[in-house]
């Protein structure tokens, strides 16, 4: 079978309705969700293509009230729906999604903009708005080796739908983003009839191009980086870090915990001791689950045990078998609450882990402008005292490393006239000069990185906010049916 990831631009012409025939591998019904800016996170271009989409914020005052927060309006609301197999029975079969939209965003030509895509036109949106916005928090595309516990292949309707429910919460984060949501990228991916002609002209015209690094540079770097670290961290971004981790580590310890809720009951009751040292409503929630799917195995047994005693005592069969068949009711309950409830709340957590892990990644890229800025002043400085010992008149420099630097260089230069003071101070003035300029660069670069970084943070904090009410209600929603059966095995 043809790996679907092997051609960028295997696209076909898409139409921007959805087709009129039913979708042949989900029959999931969607609602229209109204996504809402954050007033937190006012609309910025990012670090290094800002200048490229500056006229796409010229109208954003037309959304804000006299305070300068936005609206409390939906400005993008995106769905993906309607996955449907295309060149069934060929080699080069593929699942194509619908992406519709809702949004009154002046840089968008129609208000309702809609188009099919397959999932490597995502991966090529996802790999380029990172490229072109290195200061944004690009959320991650739904993880391929999530999917090894699903049976079955990638056209198999539960592959299917995973994957749809994972792009479809992609693109409802890049909606929320106060920047990434007014990309030409996005605008083109969501409502362009040419995306393969789009994709083309993005990869030979880049918003932000760049020189291609020597090997020299990029092993040079790398070693660099290996053994380097921020002299003065910034408490902001330290915080943010051990926030961030502290997130992580939660949502880890909680996917751990489910995973062993399938096992003997004594691993659960393990878990159980471990969820009780945490204060976290969804540890209270999971332990709620755990417990469930322990109640289930007993009241089979329960129920069991009641079916025996109804062919004891004849006297009472009817009450005992009505007794036998709400436990039985019961446990299915508990069973469906996993499948229906708990599985899908698990992928969700796990999308969160991943996207917690792409800001960390963005606090990496941070620390690296901070730390480019560092070392160029740390080198600014060490000429600057070289220049100033030459010109007092010391023959000789401190040191064994700076002596025999000055009698390596004294060999390659042989006897020329370079090797003289004052071609040497010369030199290290233009040397200065250069990296005066490159120290200022690198530190307004360094505190333009600061800035978007806060400003992400408080996106993010936003989005995960409003994924864990969404998750929370889905549990409540889900766990209603449970909590109702209990007064029907009551009164039997």
């Amino acid at each position: 079978m043809l790996n679907e990831e092997d051609d960028t631009f295997a696209s076909v012409s898409w139409e921007d309705h959805p087709p009129e025939q039913q979708p042949t591998v989900s029959s999931h019904r969607y609602q229209q969700q109204s996504i809402h800016p954050y007033p937190h996170a006012p609309p910025d271009t990012a670090l290094a293509a800002g200048s490229a989409d500056e006229d796409e914020h010229e109208h954003e005052h037309e959304h804000e009230h006299d305070d300068g927060h936005p609206q409390s309006q939906p400005l993008l609301a995106v769905q993906v729906k309607l996955p449907v197999r295309e060149l069934e029975g060929t080699k080069d079969s593929f699942v194509s999604y619908l992406v519709s939209a809702q949004t009154d965003l002046p840089i968008y030509q129609s208000k309702n903009p809609s188009a099919r895509r397959r999932f490597q036109d995502f991966v090529f949106l996802h790999d380029h708005l990172i490229k072109d916005f290195p200061a944004s928090v690009v959320p991650p595309l739904p993880d391929k080796s999530r999917f090894k516990y699903v049976t079955g292949d990638r056209f198999s309707p539960d592959f299917v739908e995973r994957r749809r429910s994972g792009l479809e919460r992609f693109m409802q984060r890049l909606a929320r983003h106060p920047t990434l949501s007014r990309s030409k990228l996005l605008c083109s991916f969501i409502e362009s009839t040419q995306w393969n002609v789009d994709m083309h002209t993005h990869l030979a015209h880049p918003p932000v191009p760049e020189a291609p690094a020597t090997l020299l540079e990029m092993a040079s770097d790398t070693l660099l980086n290996a053994f380097s670290k921020v002299r003065k961290p910034d408490e902001r971004f330290l915080e943010i870090r051990d926030g961030l981790e502290r997130f992580e580590e939660r949502l880890v310890a909680i996917e751990r915990i489910e995973g062993r809720s399938q096992e003997p009951h004594q691993r659960s009751v393990n878990s159980h001791h471990h969820l009780s040292t945490s204060a976290s409503s969804f540890n209270f929630i999971f332990l709620v689950y755990i417990i469930a799917l322990d109640l289930a195995s007993d009241y089979e047994d329960l129920a069991a045990s009641i079916q025996g005693l109804g062919f004891l005592e004849s006297g009472i069969t009817d009450p005992l078998s009505r007794f036998e068949s709400a436990l039985l009711d019961y446990s299915i309950g508990l069973r469906d609450l996993n499948t229906t409830t708990t599985t899908p709340m698990l992928s969700k957590l796990v999308s969160l882990i991943n996207y917690s892990d792409s800001f960390r990644n963005v606090l990496k890229l941070r620390d690296q402008k901070q730390l480019d800025f560092e070392d160029l002043s740390s080198y600014l400085s060490n000429l600057t005292t070289e220049r100033d010992r030459i010109a007092a008149g010391f023959a000789t420099t401190v040191g064994i490393s700076s002596y025999l630097k000055e009698k390596l260089e004294f060999i390659r230069s042989g006897a020329e006239t370079d090797t003289s003071r004052e071609a040497k101070i010369h030199k290290l003035d233009c040397k200065i000069k250069d990296l005066q300029e490159a120290v200022t660069s690198a530190h307004e670069t360094s505190d333009r990185f600061n800035q978007e970084v806060m400003k992400e943070f408080r996106v993010f904090q936003d989005s995960k906010a409003v994924e864990l009410k969404e998750i929370l209600n889905d549990v409540r929603t889900g766990i209603s049916p449970c909590t109702r059966n209990p007064s029907r095995t009551g009164r039997t």
